[in-house]
């Protein structure tokens, strides 16, 4: 493991103790909300400073700390209380240059260091940081093209939460120690990088493991998601800008950004196009978050908070009713399994679905997500999508589907068998589907990967190697000996577009050949060496006097 990466978990691993301390009975799933969300006004706070610091938005003089400069020249005056209620007639025009390049703008008195001024001074009760968070969602309106991205992001910390304390006094202790916390966490790496994206990601996966079935609904274990982001950008421009990665069902973003980093050169600004849509409002947040806080500004990100399968990503049809799909170059999903949807008869003039004659199953929206993705991929681009294992093999509708992707469209490439209990509130094992469109060739690779796994408590996990070997194998496209097989359109269709790994990629493993001659050799030394055993017995037992 590299020093970076020691230092990461080092610093992941003493915050959650941290924070397991001050949670108390509040379920784990539930604390996250609380500190994610200082972290990302932190993050926005010190960013904000930053901003001014470098672009020179306002003088600092030798010895005097950026809020407080920033303080006297919007406030005009230096702080006394650090109070959130200041204002000045220039404050106006500072929030408005701020939220012009930032996309949000914190006032003096809200900023993290006021805040921790005033927790010093014994002066936050939790009416104030709902002032706080109130006066944060009218600045995030400054800016028409970033409030979407602002706007409500603080809406989850329920304040008022009978757990952080019984009495006002007691929940404002309970939230000052988490802000205390989260000042504590040193974010600058040995290599003088900032971290704290990387802690905030490795906090998410942390609370994802210990909320169970629930934190399978945000997160996306790392090492799956670098499968579908390795298939997705393999063959990507290095130089590319603007390369759009599209995720319906994003959960916390971790999918997405992880598109990002494996694209060669993806750390650049506007380099990749970052597009979201998550149902649950409370992961969207922490989806908006995420991606910020790795440092995607909000020009390079259009998230949307919608029921993906009801409300077509992100345009729909125009005003005269002709839908203008927008394209991406990359697609990847880890949506619910087997989840239940409405696949009212109307759905069928829906163009995601039309062409296909079938719909999902009502209880088993699968492929209704297939073929969500599949509508919204470029012509050059490449799909993967996790699913679980009855989409390669059930019958009815989701058989003529699944007929049509890969008949009609010629548009299944790869199949990838995963091992069991690799995620968070499911042990079945799952497969990945990669999907592109124009293919010159006809033929459909399967990998059984599901038997090549490390075992960690009581979760499954895949090494480097293990993703190393999958990578290279869907590369290569060859048959590998009880690993891969590339299926002809004819043997697809010899087994009635049935996918079902073993199939077509045989694992048996014969059993070595038994010599009887030496089983009978063994059979007649053992039955020699019990006669002599009962003989040295019976030999003692004569000398005792026993007769025999």
């Amino acid at each position: 493991m590299s020093d970076h990466n020691t230092t990461i978990q080092s610093i992941s691993a003493q915050l959650w103790a941290m924070a397991n301390e001050l949670r108390g009975n509040m379920d784990a799933g539930e604390f996250k909300n609380y500190i994610l969300a200082f972290m990302f006004y932190r993050y926005l706070s010190e960013h904000q400073e930053h901003y001014l610091e470098t672009n020179k938005v306002i003088d600092i003089a030798e010895g005097q700390s950026v809020n407080d400069a920033y303080w006297a020249e919007a406030i005009g005056e230096a702080p006394v209380s650090y109070s959130a209620d200041t204002t000045s007639d220039d404050l106006m025009d500072y929030r408005e240059d701020i939220s012009k390049s930032l996309g949000y703008a914190i006032d003096p008195g809200d900023t993290w260091a006021s805040l921790l001024h005033r927790i010093k001074d014994k002066n936050m009760l939790p009416s104030d940081y709902q002032t706080l968070f109130d006066h944060f969602n009218a600045n995030a309106a400054l800016n028409s093209e970033a409030e979407q991205d602002f706007s409500g992001v603080f809406n989850d910390i329920n304040l008022g939460d009978s757990r952080l304390g019984a009495s006002t006094t007691a929940r404002a202790k309970s939230l000052n120690a988490i802000v205390k916390m989260v000042d504590e966490i040193n974010y600058i790496g040995e290599d003088g990088e900032d971290i704290l994206g990387e802690i905030y990601e490795y906090l998410i996966g942390q609370f994802a493991a210990s909320a169970g079935k629930k934190g399978g609904e945000f997160y996306t274990p790392h090492q799956v998601s670098k499968i579908l982001a390795r298939i997705v950008t393999q063959g990507a421009d290095a130089n590319q800008t603007g390369f759009s990665v599209y995720d319906p069902t994003m959960g916390s973003g971790s999918l997405l950004l992880t598109v990002g980093s494996e694209l060669t050169g993806g750390h650049r600004p506007g380099a990749v196009k970052y597009y979201g849509q998550e149902l649950n409002t409370t992961t969207y947040n922490l989806a908006r978050m995420n991606l910020m806080m790795h440092g995607v500004s909000f020009n390079n990100m259009t998230l949307n908070n919608a029921d993906t399968l009801e409300r077509d990503w992100p345009d729909g049809p125009d005003a005269k009713g002709v839908d203008r799909p927008r394209s991406f170059d990359a697609v990847v999903a880890n949506p619910p399994y087997s989840a239940k949807w409405d696949n009212a008869e109307t759905k069928l003039k829906d163009p995601r679905f039309k062409d296909f004659g079938k719909l999902a199953p009502a209880s088993k929206a699968d492929f209704a997500f297939v073929l969500h993705s599949f509508y919204h991929l470029g012509q050059g681009g490449t799909m993967a999508i996790v699913l679980p294992h009855g989409v390669l093999f059930r019958g009815a509708a989701e058989a003529k589907i699944r007929k049509a992707l890969i008949v009609d469209k010629n548009a299944l490439d790869t199949v990838i068998g995963l091992p069991a209990n690799l995620f968070y509130g499911t042990s079945i094992p799952t497969t990945i589907l990669v999907l592109k469109r124009n293919r010159t060739t006809k033929d459909i690779l399967f990998i059984d990967a599901s038997k090549e796994f490390e075992k960690v408590k009581n979760q499954n996990r895949l090494t480097d190697a293990h993703i190393d070997k999958i990578i290279d194998t869907y590369t290569a496209r060859q048959d590998v000996d009880k690993y891969a097989h590339l299926a002809t359109r004819e043997e697809i269709e010899e087994n009635d577009y049935n996918l079902n790994i073993p199939r077509y990629v045989d694992t048996f493993e014969e059993e070595p050949p038994i010599d009887l001659d030496e089983v009978n050799r063994l059979l007649k030394q053992d039955d020699e060496e019990i006669a002599k055993l009962e003989e040295e017995i019976n030999a003692q037992l004569r000398l005792l006097g026993v007769e025999v």
